[in-house]
């Protein structure tokens, strides 16, 4: 098997728990380094890796051919720019960028370049995600007429993190950090959107970075849907609400590989890792073939973030597309950006 040498540009939380293990346990893939700028807590897991003490050291390594940029933000445009002049093809965590412009200069130097740019957007892998998207293919719910994503959370004191709550800095804030999975996922089951309208704002003051986000998207084909996310939610609703002419999907966020990494779980290279649901996470309630009234308890199948890394290595071996590649989610960029227009300027905004 084809040994694709990997180095990681930070060792916090994203490094340790969604790409360092993977990478370990796909046996197509070597972590070659890693950086840490003073510690070195990755020798415990990760001994066969050089520690490096800044990216631009860690770049200079030949024997590196996939860079992740796996650190703040703010910093993603600059690292992912001296990767992909250094020669690597690159992973960039989510949000891509702080901005479109950032966005499309980076995409357009990956392809000079002839390299490879993909955005990690591990949601795609989530359960309940490949869930909702399952039933839209099925075309139970006939022709789609409203939807709602919603991703809460209960966090009314600050985190301490500046490069997500100062507000001070682009790129800081719920929108960008929760909003690029929703709008990842709202563009994967419905397309590109015609315009929307947005409400971005600070539930905790305005001395802290956006924790709220109300966006109302608009279809062509007179579908409207709303991506919704709030640090003020005790109580869990419903993620997905999914409504057609023909019946209404409700799905809960259900998917724990997150709290599973963290707590110390291992992935499985090759098959499922998760345990199945003890309960169902969703109603299905539909009119069937005869025009009967169905309503189904559904439950959703097991979500693997290994399944990304495979992408990435089908990619680099034998060809295969390339999962969210960075020009595909410049689209995202693009309703992040008019989000903030739109809120900043109080009225609707055309894409």
């Amino acid at each position: 098997m084809q040994l694709v040498k990997a180095g990681l540009c930070a060792f916090g939380m994203s490094g340790k728990v969604f790409h360092a293990p993977f990478l370990k346990e796909h046996p197509g893939f070597f972590i070659s380094a890693i950086v840490e700028r003073s510690k070195e807590e990755s020798k415990e897991k990760y001994p066969e890796a050089t520690i490096y003490r800044s990216v631009e050291d860690m770049l200079q390594d030949t024997d590196v051919e996939l860079v992740i940029i796996n650190t703040p933000v703010q910093t993603h445009y600059e690292y992912a720019k001296k990767a992909l002049e250094a020669g690597k093809n690159i992973i960039v965590e989510k949000p891509f960028t702080v901005n479109v412009e950032e966005a499309e200069e980076l995409v357009t130097l990956a392809e000079e370049k002839g390299l490879f740019l993909s955005v990690y957007q591990n949601r795609r892998f989530d359960r309940d995600f490949q869930q909702v998207q399952k039933v839209l293919k099925e075309g139970k719910l006939g022709n789609i007429k409203e939807a709602e994503i919603r991703f809460d959370r209960f966090r009314t004191t600050p985190s301490g993190k500046q490069h997500k709550e100062n507000p001070d800095q682009i790129g800081s804030g719920s929108l960008h950090d929760l909003g690029a999975h929703l709008v990842d996922q709202v563009i994967q089951y419905f397309g590109y959107p015609e315009k929307l309208f947005a409400d971005v704002f600070s539930m905790k003051g305005s001395e802290y970075a956006n924790d709220y986000f109300e966006i109302l998207l608009f279809y062509k084909n007179d579908l409207r849907v709303r991506l919704k996310s709030s640090v003020f939610t005790k109580e869990d609703h419903y993620a997905y609400k999914i409504h057609g002419d023909r019946g209404s999907l409700l799905q809960e966020r259900t998917d724990n590989q997150e709290a599973e990494l963290v707590a110390g779980a291992i992935p499985v290279y090759g098959k499922e890792w998760m345990q199945p649901l003890k309960e169902a996470d969703g109603i299905l309630n539909y009119l069937n073939e005869n025009s009967e009234t169905e309503r189904i308890f559904t439950s959703s199948e097991a979500g693997n973030y290994m399944d990304y890394y495979q992408q990435i290595y089908e990619h680099i071996v034998f060809g295969y597309p390339l999962p969210s590649p960075g020009k595909e989610v410049i689209q995202n960029m693009m309703i992040i950006d008019a989000s903030i227009t739109s809120t900043e300027e109080g009225k609707i905004i055309v894409l």
